[in-house]
């Protein structure tokens, strides 16, 4: 079964951002504001690794809605190491991504570039009210920074075994700028503003079964890690 897409589920909630923005896009046709994008809506993009950069700009060709701004969200103002793993390439300075944990790659066999870095402060504008991150580990870095407080804020938190490293400091964050949890996916966890976008009964229902099966997920993946360990 498909996944209802982020843009699906706010138009059912009749919620029309005036400024989206994604750090860490990957191939054009999968970003998770796409439609926002091809329907003229002014959008900020974030993307490292400049090959996947010249294909956003070639997808978005005569779209005069966007800026796209090629360098990596981090701590600081720096040039890091950019090891490239598909979608799930990452900054080798992390201790903990999604490649890393469920994956189990070694470093040493990928492909590395040396990118730009900088803080989020410095791209966002104060304006941005739906925000998709998916930096494989430095999300952090994005809410750390950011001037903006979007009513929407899709981030990416889990996936397989994989937990993200600054999980307590993102979940603080939320509850401190009064944010509450409206969905997850298999890897996504989207929270909204309160009293910006109502979340009702089905929502929580859905919620709670999706934990429950994200539980399930990676309780399997475990069991297996132990067994394959066995032998």
């Amino acid at each position: 079964m498909t996944e209802i897409s982020l843009y699906q589920r706010l138009n059912k909630k009749k919620f029309i951002p005036e400024k989206v923005a994604e750090v860490g896009v990957y191939y054009p046709e999968t970003s998770l504001i796409y439609e926002y994008i091809l329907n003229g809506t002014p959008t900020i993009l974030v993307e490292a690794d400049p090959g996947i950069a010249n294909l956003i700009r070639s997808h978005f060709h005569g779209n005069n809605n966007y800026s796209l701004y090629e360098v990596a969200i981090y701590d600081s103002e720096c040039d890091i190491e950019l090891v490239r793993s598909g979608a799930s390439s990452f900054i080798a300075d992390l201790n903990s991504s999604p490649a890393k944990v469920n994956d189990g790659i070694n470093i040493k066999n990928l492909n590395k570039i040396k990118v730009k870095a900088t803080t989020f402060d410095k791209i966002d504008d104060s304006h941005i009210d739906l925000l998709a991150i998916d930096i494989e580990g430095c999300e952090w870095y994005v809410l750390k920074y950011m001037k903006s407080r979007p009513a929407v804020i899709s981030i990416e938190t889990h996936g397989g075994l994989y937990k993200n490293p600054f999980y307590d400091n993102i979940k603080k964050w939320m509850n401190d700028n009064d944010y509450e949890i409206w969905y997850k996916t298999k890897s996504d966890s989207v929270f909204v503003k309160r009293h910006k976008i109502k979340i009702d009964i089905k929502d929580k229902t859905l919620l709670f079964l999706t934990d429950i099966l994200i539980f399930i997920i990676k309780l399997k993946k475990v069991i297996t890690k132990i067994i394959k360990g066995l032998f």
